[in-house]
C-alpha cells in the first residue's frame, strides 16, 4: 500500500449558503456539486473541498490551516482585496529556499477559518 495523494478535505461551516458563496466567488473555486441539505464539494486543483457542518460536537471546530497554492501572490491578493477579502497578514517572505522564495498571506473565510494563499517564486 501507497498514498497517492490527498483525495479530498472536509472544512467546517456553520452557515453552509454564505461558505458557498465564498469558496466559488471570492477563491474562485469549481462547484462541483450538492448532496442533501448539509454538503457542497469543490475542486480546487483536483483536490475535493467538502464543506459541511460538523454533525457531532467533536467535530465543531476550525478547520486544519489549507494553503492554497497561486501563480503570483500579490495580484492574487489585490483581486481578493478588490472582492472584499481582508488579509490577516499581507504577502510576506516566510523562507528563502536554495532555488526559490516561500511567500504567504493568511486570510479566514466567514467560517472564522484560517487560510493561506502560498507562492513558489523562483529566483531566476
Amino acid at each position: 500500500m501507497s498514498i497517492q495523494n490527498i483525495g479530498q478535505l472536509a472544512i467546517n461551516v456553520k452557515d453552509l449558503a454564505r461558505a458557498k458563496r465564498f469558496y466559488q466567488d471570492m477563491l474562485g473555486l469549481k462547484h462541483l456539486f450538492d448532496a442533501g441539505p448539509h454538503m457542497s464539494f469543490f475542486d480546487c486543483g483536483g483536490v475535493r473541498l467538502l464543506l459541511e457542518p460538523a454533525r457531532d460536537p467533536q467535530f465543531d471546530h476550525p478547520s486544519s490551516i489549507i494553503y492554497f497554492r497561486v501563480a503570483d501572490i500579490d495580484a492574487s491578493c489585490r483581486a481578493m482585496t478588490a472582492k472584499g477579502l481582508r488579509f490577516e497578514r499581507k504577502p510576506e517572505l516566510i523562507a528563502p529556499m536554495p532555488d526559490h522564495d516561500l511567500w504567504m498571506a493568511f486570510f479566514r473565510d466567514p467560517e472564522n477559518n484560517l487560510l493561506a494563499l502560498m507562492s513558489e517564486v523562483s529566483r531566476t
